[in-house]
């Protein structure tokens, strides 16, 4: 019995049970992911997943709202990285940039300007065929309620917010006409298609494009605009890009590719790549240009600006632009949201960069107050006009 008993143990060691082979494996992957989780994260990275698993297991308050602290909680990291154009955003409103960006949205369909007029929003333009131009709508009203509730002053600021609202529920919006008379209308909302850009010829042969952003669509919108204004027999052209908030880099490519002959136009300097210089090919619109901007005109808006002022010697008119100089992606994150980090760096063709310092235009001149941009009374747009008069 003594030799069997011998015997037995040494094949016990010569082979491992199944079950212990199962742990073993179990227990080196979970060493091996521990200790790439350390080589990642660091230790500050892994106290946050620390609190929040404490938070969750251990805190008292069962029904805490761990959700609202997380998305309270990568706000406040974004914002710590001391980058003013990162950005952290909820589910819904990553969903909303989303639909922003495709250029569609679900709204009335105005354009509105929340800082000229203290009694509210001033409409700047209506959407053609959507709700508001339906309903009676007109560029130049002020919408100073919604819904009954006033949004003069400091509530001017969350107003658009009240306006949006779901596909096919109603709002009403009290309107102080030009004529200074008060009327309310009623709105379904709708999801509409955003056209970025908007053109009209003026007085003495002179082509007129505002171009609201860079988005999805951008570039065919505004070649659309510019190729029927010299159908009309436009001499010259005004671009205008107050107001717009920039875009995607392969739409501002293909407008500056459009607008500029051959050379480089743009160059892109991302973190862990080379630089990239985008060039322009020899085909481009021969015509005098000018340009409009504001403190408003970031990213793309501005470097379109500073880029047809260096190809094709166009003045800029307005005011000086924010300086921006950085790109971002926005990567989406498993609890819906999204976080838009600064990537790259970006300057003109020349190797110009724009951050800190924007683009000082060539005519400095503030907008009139309660002047609507592209309206009658739009000085910035008049001073532009002068400059492209023969």
């Amino acid at each position: 019995m003594e030799e069997q008993a011998v015997q037995s143990g040494k094949r016990r060691k010569k082979r491992l049970p199944g079950w212990g082979k199962t742990l073993l494996t179990v227990l080196l992957t979970l060493a091996l992911s521990a200790g790439l989780w350390c080589a990642l994260l660091g230790r500050s990275g892994l106290a946050m997943v620390e609190t929040y698993l404490l938070a969750r297991f251990a805190f008292v308050e069962t029904d805490a709202d761990l959700d609202g602290v997380v998305d309270a909680g990568l706000n406040a990291f974004v914002n710590g990285l001391g980058d003013r154009w990162s950005y952290y955003r909820t589910a819904e409103q990553y969903r909303e940039l989303t639909a922003t960006r495709a250029n569609s949205y679900v709204g009335v369909g105005v354009t509105v300007d929340s800082a000229s007029r203290e009694e509210g929003l001033l409409v700047q333009s209506v959407a053609e065929g959507g709700p508001a131009e339906e309903a009676g709508v007109r560029p130049g009203d002020i919408i100073t309620a919604v819904d009954g509730v006033s949004v003069a002053g400091e509530a001017r600021q969350e107003a658009s917010d009240r306006v949006r609202g779901e596909a096919g529920t109603q709002v009403a919006l009290t309107l102080l006409g030009e004529d200074g008379a008060t009327r309310e209308v009623t709105c379904t909302r709708a999801t509409l298609r955003n056209s970025s850009a908007r053109g009209q010829l003026l007085e003495g042969q002179i082509g007129y494009v505002q171009l609201s952003n860079f988005y999805s669509g951008a570039a065919d919108s505004f070649r659309r605009e510019v190729d029927a204004l010299v159908e009309q027999g436009a001499a010259s052209l005004i671009v205008d890009v107050r107001g717009d908030p920039g875009g995607y880099v392969s739409e501002l490519e293909k407008i500056l590719d459009y607008l500029l002959p051959e050379g480089p136009v743009f160059t892109q300097k991302p973190r862990w790549w080379a630089a990239s210089v985008y060039q322009s090919d020899a085909d481009c619109v021969d015509l005098p240009m000018a340009v409009l901007v504001n403190q408003h005109s970031y990213s793309a808006a501005e470097l379109l600006a500073a880029q047809l002022r260096e190809s094709v010697g166009a003045p800029i008119v307005g005011e000086r632009t924010s300086g921006k100089g950085y790109s971002q992606v926005t990567f989406p994150l498993l609890n819906g949201g999204g976080v838009g980090l600064s990537t790259a760096t970006y300057c003109t063709g020349s190797g110009r960069s724009l951050i800190g310092e924007g683009i000082t235009p060539d005519v400095e001149l503030s907008l009139d107050e309660g002047a609507a941009i592209g309206g009658e009374h739009d000085n910035q747009l008049q001073a532009a006009v002068e400059l492209l008069q023969p």
